[in-house]
C-alpha cells in the first residue's frame, strides 16, 4: 500500500460484520479460562493481552499503523513523546553507559538527557549536528550505546543529515535513533536512509488536533543487536525476570520492541490510554491530507516574513536561501513541515511584544497542530537552559517558533501584518 492508503488501512483489517473503525478496548484486564493460559503470557511463551499497562489491542493496532507508515517491523505506543525517547534509549542503556545526541533538540528532551538520565548514571555528550564526521566520531567512547538526533530540530528547524549520522553510528556498532515528529512518515521515512529506531511525539502532527498526548517507538528490525553481545547485554544475556530468556535469541528482529514492552512498560508503566490511541488513529487518517497544507502555508509565511523590514532573520528549510535547502530537498522532496522560526529586529523584548499583538495565531505550549500557534522558546519550552546552553542548542534569545496551521493563508498573513504594524506604535 502507498502511504496515503496506510494512513487509513494499516494495522487493522475488520472481519465480516466487524466495525469499520479501530475498536476502543477500554479495559484494564483480560479473562482467560485457565491459569496455564495466563501463565504462558507472563512467561512470554504466547502473545496476547492480560493487563493494559503492558499491552492493549487498541494501542497495538495504532502502533502497527505507525510502524507500517515508517517501514518498521514493530511499534509501541507510550504516554508521551518524552516517554518514547526515554524508553528508546533506556532500553539499551544502563548505569555507567554513555550515548551521544545532537545539541539542537527539543528543550524537554535536552533536559531529560542532560539532567535526569545523568542522575541515573547514564551520561550524554551533545554534539553539533553540522560538525564534521571526524568531530562527531571523537565523541564516541567504549561505553557509547547509541546516537540520537531529530530529523528536523525543535525549535531550531535544523535538518539532520541522516545518512551521515547512520554511517557514523554503524561504524561504531551502535544504532541510530531519530525523532521524526516534525516531518512525519508522510514527508520522511528515516529508516530508508539508515536509521534504526524512530520515535514520535504523537501529540503533534500524527494527532494534529490537540486532543491527546502520546508517543511511539518504531524499530526497523535492521540493527543486529546479537552481533554486539557485550555492548548490549540487556538484549543478549538472560533476563531473570522472565526465567532467563534471551531476547535476541527468542524474538529475533522483534527483540528490541519486545524487551521495551515486556520489561520497561511493565516496570515503568508509561502507558497510552486506549481512548487516546483511538483519537490518535483518527488524526493519522488525515495525516496525508494535512501535511501538504502545513508545508504550503509555512512556505508562504516564510516568504512573507522574509520580505518584511521588521524581521531580522527567518529559518525555514523550504526557502532557497536557507542553509539546509539542499539537504531538505534530498530528504524531504515533498516538503519538510509546517514549523519555522524567525527573529525580529530589537531582540527578545520585541519578539514578545509582537506575539502579544497577535489575534488569530495563538500562544500555545504546543506545536505541529492544525491551528496556527507560536511560542518563544527562551521564555517557555527552553527557559530551564542557560544562555550558553541556548547557544549550544542553536536558539537565539529572540527566536520565535511558529507552527503554521491549516487555516486560510490570507487570514494568517493578515494577522501577522497587523501584529507587525502594532509593534511600531
Amino acid at each position: 500500500m502507498k502511504k496515503e492508503t496506510k494512513c487509513l488501512r494499516a494495522g487493522y483489517e475488520p472481519g465480516n460484520g466487524e466495525p469499520r473503525q479501530i475498536p476502543i478496548i477500554q479495559s484494564t484486564t483480560f479473562r482467560y479460562n485457565t491459569s496455564d493460559d495466563m501463565g504462558a503470557l507472563f512467561d512470554l511463551e504466547k502473545s496476547g493481552y492480560f493487563y493494559t499497562r503492558l499491552q492493549n489491542p487498541t494501542n497495538d493496532m495504532v502502533a502497527a499503523r505507525i510502524a507500517e507508515l515508517e517501514g518498521g517491523v514493530a511499534g509501541m505506543l507510550t504516554s508521551s513523546g518524552q516517554a518514547a525517547n526515554f524508553f528508546a534509549i533506556f532500553n539499551i542503556c544502563t548505569a555507567g553507559d554513555h550515548f551521544i545526541s545532537t545539541a539542537s533538540i527539543y528543550g524537554g528532551t535536552f533536559n531529560l538527557f542532560a539532567v535526569t538520565m545523568k542522575k541515573m548514571g547514564i551520561e550524554c555528550t551533545f554534539v553539533d549536528q553540522d560538525a564534521s564526521e571526524e568531530e562527531i566520531n571523537s565523541a564516541f567512547r567504549e561505553n557509547t550505546k547509541c546516537l540520537f538526533g531529530e530529523t528536523i530540530s525543535n525549535p531550531g528547524v535544523r535538518v539532520l543529515d541522516i545518512e551521515k549520522f547512520a554511517k557514523i553510528a554503524h561504524s561504531h556498532g551502535v544504532p541510530l535513533i531519530i525523532d521524526n515528529t516534525f516531518p512525519t512518515p508522510i514527508n520522511c521515512r528515516p529508516i530508508e536512509w539508515g536509521c534504526d529506531i524512530v520515535t514520535h511525539s504523537t501529540t503533534k502532527y500524527l494527532d494534529g488536533h490537540g486532543v491527546q498526548t502520546g508517543g511511539c517507538i518504531v524499530d526497523s528490525g535492521n540493527f543486529d543487536f546479537s552481533a554486539y553481545g557485550d555492548k548490549f547485554p540487556g538484549l543478549n544475556t538472560p533476563d531473570d525476570s522472565y526465567h532467563g530468556i534471551i531476547y535476541t535469541q527468542k524474538f529475533g528482529k522483534m527483540a528490541y520492541i519486545t524487551k521495551a514492552t515486556s520489561q520497561l512498560m511493565r516496570d515503568l508503566g508509561c502507558t497510552q490510554a486506549p481512548q487516546n490511541a483511538f483519537y490518535l488513529s483518527l488524526g493519522v487518517e488525515t495525516l496525508h491530507l494535512r501535511m501538504p497544507r502545513h508545508c504550503e502555508n509555512a512556505l508562504k509565511v516564510a516568504e512573507f516574513l522574509s520580505s518584511r523590514d521588521e524581521i531580522e532573520w527567518v529559518n525555514y528549510p523550504g526557502l532557497k536561501t536557507n542553509k539546509y535547502y539542499d539537504l531538505a530537498k534530498k530528504y524531504y522532496p515533498d516538503g519538510t513541515c509546517g514549523v519555522l522560526c524567525f527573529g525580529l529586529k530589537g531582540g527578545r523584548q520585541q519578539s514578545i511584544k509582537f506575539m502579544d499583538s497577535l489575534k488569530l495565531v495563538r500562544i500555545y505550549t504546543h506545536v505541529a497542530d492544525s491551528q496556527s500557534c507560536m511560542l518563544h522558546p527562551a521564555s517557555h519550552t527552553h527557559r530551564q537552559l542557560s544562555e550558553q546552553q541556548l547557544k549550544d542548542a542553536g536558539i537565539d534569545p529572540s527566536l520565535i517558533r511558529f507552527s503554521v496551521g491549516t487555516e486560510a493563508i490570507e487570514d494568517i498573513i493578515e494577522d501577522l501584518t497587523q501584529a507587525l504594524e502594532a509593534i511600531k506604535q
